[in-house]
């Protein structure tokens, strides 16, 4: 037993390694999981004492466990045995298919990422791009919605910022989780969005099985109480006006949900508006190209950046105007399943989507476009028809966010905002001020984001 043995010294530093190796993964690596998990778990109970929803146990369940959930929930393993025959396909074959699926769809949500990284980056992106303002921050409302709800911000989509404004503005009350599109699926969003929370949606390409592991996995986040985000009009708007409301997502939540048993959902409308949208042209030329959207690309992402970088070391950088939020009035789905409803989720969807358009922020440019759609005017009709819709929109409740709380600074910085970009021309000599033939499409994509609310105010002006 104790005789020596000889062995090359390559064969005895491989047996060393494995060692080290079996020593480290059984023993080494569980513990400092074991500690660190201690210590991430102590952090979020300390941060969960200074947010308004606390973050759910759900939402801070390990990846894999709740994959493991959902594959196995009864709902799913119906799913996958009637795709296993109505495609002719074994069950462990359906079942492999639906792990898939729900490995694509759960997040794995990082505290640490989104508070001291995520939260960080979208306030100094959200400054730097924009001057940024809550119109109707609407505290009294959202401070009354019970904590046992579960809260679901329904937001009108203009641009990509949505995510980045909301996230920053809604930081204090809880984390959100985005239904995020395909288009972020690329690298490195893909485990960003993942770490913050974000689940991923097919919005083509898909069939029964996926849909029914999405609509679980919507469920349980929000049978959880984990608070959420969606946008109910899917991408983003073409035209610049409101969208009609896409009932996926809505459909599996009244799905799910039982009046009287179920946990009470609260839906919070967020509008939102810009006086510059970064994609607008690629908006705009989609729409009259008769697309269905645009590919997401990084690269023009970076050359933006870059480009940024630039006016920044040369002095010429300047924000893109004003990015105005405004929350609304909540909607309980308790209360609104009591009345009787035809089509339940084509009634929500209405409903949100009015509570939306009701609080849009009217900022510079899209006021000004507004009023400069009929074509060509003075400076001097301008100020009148701008005077007019404020008039108007103040008699009825709608908030119009004043530059500086000056109306004549507020026209001139929605004026220079599109001149600078060559869509509008002003003649010193008469005042005058004509919209270019590529200016037009611009300037009706940003009066559409407020005509819903000013076209009242328009039809009295050419009745005069």
């Amino acid at each position: 037993m104790n005789a020596p043995i000889t062995m090359p010294l390559w064969l005895f530093v491989l047996i060393l390694l494995f060692a080290a190796v079996t020593f480290a993964s059984h023993f080494l690596f569980p513990s400092v999981r074991w500690f660190l998990r201690r210590r991430l778990e102590a952090a979020v109970a300390r941060l969960n004492t200074r947010l308004k929803r606390p973050i759910q146990p759900f939402k801070l369940a390990r990846r894999m466990d709740t994959v493991r959930r959902l594959v196995y929930d009864p709902e799913v393993a119906q799913a996958i045995a009637d795709y296993a025959h109505d495609n002719k396909v074994r069950e462990d074959v359906a079942a492999e298919q639906a792990e898939r699926y729900a490995r694509e769809i759960v997040p794995g949500f990082s505290a640490f990422t989104y508070f001291a990284f995520g939260i960080r980056v979208a306030r100094w992106l959200s400054q730097s791009l924009y001057r940024v303002r809550l119109t109707n921050p609407n505290d009294e409302a959202l401070e009354a919605i019970p904590s046992e709800s579960t809260v679901i911000f329904v937001m009108n989509h203009r641009s990509n910022m949505d995510y980045v404004l909301v996230t920053w503005l809604v930081a204090e009350r809880s984390a959100l989780a985005y239904a995020v599109g395909e288009w972020a699926r690329v690298w490195p969003l893909r485990s960003l969005v993942r770490a913050m929370g974000g689940y991923f949606i097919r919005r083509r390409h898909n069939n029964p099985l996926y849909r029914k592991v999405l609509a679980r996995y919507v469920q349980m986040a929000t049978e959880n109480g984990v608070t959420q985000a969606i946008f109910p009009e899917g991408g983003l708007s073409r035209t610049g006006g409101l969208g009609k409301p896409k009932l996926g997502l809505i459909s599996y939540i009244l799905d799910g949900f039982t009046p009287g048993k179920s946990r009470d959902v609260v839906f919070v409308p967020v509008a939102l508006n810009y006086d510059r949208v970064m994609e607008d042209r690629n908006l705009i030329a989609a729409q009259s190209g008769g697309t269905a959207g645009f590919r997401f690309s990084l690269l023009p992402i970076f050359r933006y950046l870059r480009r940024q970088i630039w006016h920044r070391i040369t002095r010429k950088f300047h924000r893109y105007g004003y990015a105005a939020v405004s929350f609304g009035t909540p909607l309980s789905l308790t209360e609104f399943m009591t009345q009787d409803l035809v089509d339940p989720p084509q009634a929500l969807g209405e409903d949100l989507m009015s509570r939306i358009a009701a609080v849009v922020p009217i900022v510079p440019v899209p006021l000004v476009a507004h009023a400069l759609r009929d074509g060509h005017v003075t400076a001097e009709a301008l100020d009148a028809a701008i005077d007019a819709r404020i008039a108007r929109a103040e008699m009825h409740g709608t908030g119009i966010h004043l530059a500086r709380d000056d109306l004549q600074y507020t026209i001139e910085a929605g004026l220079r905002a599109l001149e600078e970009r060559g869509f509008i021309d002003r003649d010193s000599d008469d005042e005058a001020i004509l919209i270019t033939e590529r200016g037009q499409p611009v300037i009706d994509y940003y009066a559409a984001s407020v005509a819903h609310l000013l076209d009242g105010a328009r039809l009295e002006d050419a009745a005069e």
